[in-house]
Parts: structure tokens; C-alpha cells; sequence
């Protein structure tokens, strides 16, 4: 009853987290990193927070992934030493913007590329700021987004245009098989993870094979690498979502409710016959029915009274948002108005951008908040 009469005086909608699954998560993670003798460096877009990124990197991270040069600047101020961009960089301006951070002089920066105009600029605005940049070569493993082919020869070519010149380094290669995210099997997400290692080191074998040394071979995706039965030749694991887990990787198959670590708290401020209405709109939960295509979305989250959180005969589904207002469909049981529920979004990530800090739940209640530094560095 005190966790409740805590979290009745917070302010809806916040953004919860639980500490203990959260911890939990965290060293779950970089135990398995162990286990199979490969670095992890999560990507830091799902939590955008520096005490987060502080403890991952406590529990043995060897750096931070980040989606872009926003997420970068905030890491590099906090003294992150090792940082992956993993969304191409193509705008000369974008390099600039690192340069003038002076944090950034003794980073080890690295960045992907999947063209040669990729390589061109990046070559570039390292030389004329006389830095050494990392650079990976993206492969396309299924998602067909960004990478290219696996059995085309664009890998040698752009590997041998980064050997040549002298501010870039080859890394080696990366991918991520975001695809797994619209499938509702572990088995097929066993087979995706598979699919996505048997892929990328085929192409590690063709730039070996044409004389190129592959340093580094770089996975990402939560759902994969959880599911992953091998991880023989990978030497890098980049999941992020596993900080917080959501409905995602729950339909995926990989983890449970009970594992997720991030929840939406919301008031009911209004009710009818089919709906209880909450303060949580997209811009709490976001409209992100899911990542990349996930199969079967069932509304916007799952909501459950504070007091019978995760118990599955209460759980209730969001059917509706609009920007300030949350339908929640109606079921056996009533709430009042004035009432709080705990929301398990669909996509943790937007969710945390979208706001400022978290509501940290600890076993006593609530322990603090945490800022979300690189909330809304969507550039």
C-alpha cells in the first residue's frame, strides 16, 4: 500500500521504472555477453538517459550505440568514450556538429556507412578536421532498410575505398534484423537470428577472402540476440529495447510481462459505456502500433489497475488515442474516475523520448527521477 500512496501523488502521465527490473534486465544482458565472449554496446536511443548508460557501462558495456549525432553529443558531454552511430551519416554538417564538442577529440567515433557517398563524406570531414574516424559497412539481412546486398560485391568495393583513405578506419561489418519484430514465434525468431549470423559472416568470408581484414562483426536486435541459439563469429551484440522490454518482444516470444521495466502511469479522467478515458494520449504512449511491421498489434498497450498490475484477468487494452485523451476498452469490472492505471506500451523507446524523466519505483516506493537527457535528439 505504500508503493500506491506514492504513486497516487505523482503527476499523470509519467513515465515509471522499475528499478529492480530494471537492474535485472541490465545484468541479464551483459551476462550473456559473457557467456558467449562477445562485447556489448547497447544502443542508448531506447533509454536516452545517462544514469542508464552509466550503469550499463559499469556492468562491463564496452561503449554506447546511438541512431544519431543528437544522442552522440549528449554521451560524449557525459564522458562516453566509445560511441557508434549507427543511422548513416551523409550531411557534412552533421560532422561538423561533432567536431565542435570538445569531448569528442579523445572519443573513439564510430559510423556506418552503406555507399560510397557515405565513405566520400565521411573521409572528408575527418580529414578536414583532422580526425580518425571507425567505420562499419551496414549489411542488409532481411529488414531492407538500410545495408547493402550480402551477395553483391558493394562490400569489397566500399571496404577498399575506407582502407584507402587515411582519416577512416575499417571496423568491420553490422547489421540488424529489425524484421523479427513483425513475428509473433520464438522459433521463427530463432531462425531470423540464424539467418541474420550465417548471412553477415558470409560476407565477413568475401572480404577476407579479397585480402580485407574484418576486425569487428556487429549484430543488433533484442529479440534476436535473446533468441539466438550461436553466436559463433559475432563479436559485438547491440540490443537496446532489453533495457526496458515492452509488448514487442513480449508477442515475439522472448520475454515475459513480468520482465518489463518501463510502464505509463495514468489517471482516468472520464468514462462511458464502452471506454474508460485516461490523461495518457499519443503523446505519452505514442501511436506506435510497433517496430518494423509488428504482427497482430492489439491497440496501443495493455493497462491494468495499479493495484492489480500484470494480473492477466485485468488487464486492458488501449484501443484509442488521441493527443491528450486514452480509450481504454471496457470490461467486467469498473474503475472509478480519479483511478490510476499502469500502461505496458507497445514500443518503449518513443515512449521515453517523448518525455522529460523517469518516476523510479524501488521496493520502498518511489526512489527519485531520473532525467531523460537526450529526450527528442532526433538529429
Amino acid at each position: 500500500m505504500d508503493n500506491l500512496r506514492k504513486m497516487a501523488d505523482i503527476a499523470t502521465p509519467a513515465v515509471l521504472i522499475d528499478r529492480a527490473k530494471l537492474e535485472r534486465n541490465l545484468s541479464s544482458m551483459q551476462q550473456l555477453a559473457d557467456r558467449h565472449d562477445v562485447a556489448l554496446r547497447p544502443h542508448a536511443k531506447t533509454h536516452k538517459s545517462i544514469e542508464i548508460a552509466r550503469r550499463q557501462l559499469a556492468l562491463g558495456a564496452t561503449g554506447l550505440t546511438v541512431a544519431t549525432v543528437g544522442e552522440a553529443l549528449v554521451f560524449l558531454k557525459s564522458g562516453v568514450e566509445s560511441i557508434t552511430i549507427s543511422r548513416p551519416m551523409v550531411v557534412p554538417g552533421d560532422f561538423a556538429r561533432l567536431w565542435a564538442e570538445p569531448a569528442a577529440a579523445g572519443a573513439d567515433l564510430r559510423v556506418v556507412v552503406d555507399s560510397v557517398c557515405g565513405v566520400e563524406v565521411a573521409a572528408g570531414q575527418a580529414a578536414s578536421a583532422a580526425r580518425t574516424l571507425g567505420v562499419f559497412i551496414k549489411i542488409d539481412v532481411g529488414l531492407h532498410r538500410c545495408g547493402v546486398d550480402p551477395e553483391s560485391a558493394v562490400s569489397i568495393d566500399l571496404a577498399r575505398q575506407i582502407e584507402a583513405a587515411e582519416s577512416l578506419y575499417f571496423c568491420g561489418i553490422l547489421s540488424h534484423a529489425g524484421q523479427v519484430y513483425a513475428v509473433e514465434d520464438r522459433q521463427v525468431a530463432v531462425q531470423i537470428a540464424e539467418a541474420e549470423r550465417t548471412t553477415i559472416l558470409a560476407v565477413r568470408d568475401t572480404l577476407i577472402d579479397a585480402g580485407i581484414a574484418v576486425r569487428e562483426v556487429s549484430v543488433g536486435s533484442t529479440p534476436t540476440i535473446l533468441a539466438a541459439e550461436s553466436f559463433e563469429g559475432i563479436t559485438e551484440i547491440r540490443p537496446g529495447n532489453y533495457t526496458f522490454l515492452d509488448l514487442l518482444p513480449i508477442k515475439v516470444g522472448v520475454v515475459q510481462h513480468e520482465d518489463v521495466a518501463l510502464s505509463v502511469l495514468a489517471t482516468v479522467i472520464s468514462k462511458n459505456a464502452n471506454f474508460f478515458i485516461t490523461d495518457a494520449g499519443s503523446k505519452a504512449l505514442t501511436s506506435d502500433t510497433g517496430g518494423h511491421g509488428m504482427a497482430n498489434a492489439q491497440g496501443f498497450g495493455m493497462a491494468y489497475p495499479c493495484d492489480r498490475y500484470l494480473s492477466p484477468e485485468h488487464g486492458l487494452v488501449v484501443v484509442g488515442l488521441s493527443e491528450e485523451h486514452g480509450k481504454i476498452a471496457r470490461a467486467e469490472y469498473d474503475l472509478e474516475i480519479g483511478a490510476q492505471v499502469r500502461i505496458i506500451p507497445n514500443h518503449s523507446c518513443p515512449v521515453a523520448n517523448l518525455a522529460r524523466e523517469y518516476t523510479v519505483l524501488g521496493g520502498e516506493g518511489v526512489v527519485g527521477t531520473w532525467p531523460i537527457d537526450a529526450a527528442s535528439n532526433a538529429i
